[in-house]
């Protein structure tokens, strides 16, 4: 199989990652809960996977890193744990449902919501944020790379906005981390939420949220903790705080060893890399007649996404064409990306999407880029 559904997750992973798991799941017990070796390099993976965590992400302290299952676990960490009744929050029509369901859930508690639009390639206009920021602003929500378009969008400026309105700015950046760089001290980033199966090149199940030093979220979950036990309140200090429970000592031992594999291959190579394959296959199908092409591509730096149609095909026919008669994984339909399809208008069609990796090459690159000739030259269903 030729994978190229890497933005749901990275399925080719470096082999220290999965010998890391096999150890880890022969020598490891539950960190903080005992004095015995087992549960001491528990808990020596689980710190030092905190601290490459903090480098790569420019944080000052890597207690203010928790661990999480996934990106949706942390959104909806900071989401549920900030906002009020009263408060106001502001989103984009780019975010993923990980983000917009979480923000429904509390706009039925009182909470009120704006999300500003994008235009029809899924662009913002920073412009839009600002003035819908008003007295009762508490957040601001976005993503910082569209899993539908590949569109990059620079946080920084909108980190600026907010730090200059009083406002707490959150990120998602489940496309990016691992992949664009990520400085939360520059970009004026309060919270960061991350997924390790993606472009971090961790296992599924891992995850995390950076918060800022001074910004207190309400727990998702308490619990057990392996301090303050007779306390009847769950422990107030960070990563503490948002870490109820045991934690995913295996997996974050995979992406402990991820993390090193990153620092020692860089992640500017690797994003250099990806990018390539993606404009070899943007430059290959763009000029196929029937084949509609999404997002902006005058980005110097996007994701390695490229999301396309054919003509007036079902995405998912396109998609089963791709894995039964090629070989090649793709991901059709929605993407958890609702708004961001009404702006493209591609509601009922759904759209296909190819997302490359590191690991990918020309040759599976130039094997796609023939498929959408080929299935472009088929004659198109009758309409009913």
């Amino acid at each position: 199989m030729i994978y190229m559904d890497n933005a749901a997750t990275t399925m080719h992973k470096p082999q220290e990652v999965i010998d890391a798991v096999v150890r880890a799941m022969s020598s490891m017990g539950n960190a903080g809960r005992g004095a015995n070796e087992a549960s001491l390099s528990a808990s020596r993976i689980i710190y030092d996977t905190r601290e490459r965590l903090a480098r790569l992400f420019g944080a000052k302290d890597a207690r203010r890193i928790a661990f999480t299952n996934n990106s949706t676990e942390s959104l909806n960490i900071a989401i549920k744990g900030i906002l009020s009744p009263g408060d106001h929050v502001i989103t984009t029509m780019l975010e993923h449902n990980s983000v917009l369901r979480p923000l429904y859930e509390m706009e039925k508690k009182g909470v009120k919501l704006t999300i500003v639009p994008s235009d029809s390639r899924g662009c913002l206009d920073i412009r839009d944020i600002e003035e819908a920021i008003t007295s009762d602003t508490k957040m601001i929500v976005c993503t910082n790379g569209s899993n539908l378009t590949g569109n990059y969008i620079d946080v920084k400026p909108i980190g600026e906005l907010a730090h200059r309105h009083n406002v707490l700015f959150v990120v998602d950046a489940s496309q990016t981390a691992g992949v664009f760089p990520i400085d939360v001290e520059d970009m004026k980033i309060d919270i960061l939420c991350f997924t390790g199966h993606k472009g971090l090149l961790g296992p599924q199940g891992t995850g995390g949220i950076y918060v800022r030093e001074g910004v207190e979220i309400r727990p998702l979950k308490t619990g057990g903790s392996g301090i303050q036990t007779y306390s009847k309140t769950h422990p107030i200090q960070m990563p503490t705080a948002l870490e109820a429970g045991t934690l995913n000592g295996h997996g974050i031992a995979g992406l402990h060893a991820a993390l090193a594999y990153l620092e020692r291959t860089g992640i500017d190579e690797i994003r250099a890399r990806e990018q390539s394959l993606m404009r070899r296959f943007y430059e290959g199908v763009k000029e196929i007649p029937g084949v509609k092409i999404y997002g902006d591509f005058s980005q110097e730096n996007r994701c390695a996404i490229v999301t396309l149609n054919i003509g007036e095909y079902d995405s998912s026919e396109v998609s089963d064409e791709l894995l039964t008669e090629y070989g090649i994984s793709t991901r059709p339909g929605g993407h958890c990306a609702p708004l961001m399809h009404e702006a493209l208008g591609t509601v009922e069609q759904g759209a296909v999407r190819f997302s490359f990796s590191h690991y990918n090459t020309e040759e599976e690159v130039d094997i796609a880029i023939r498929a959408i000739h080929e299935l472009a030259e088929e004659p198109e269903p009758e309409t009913l």
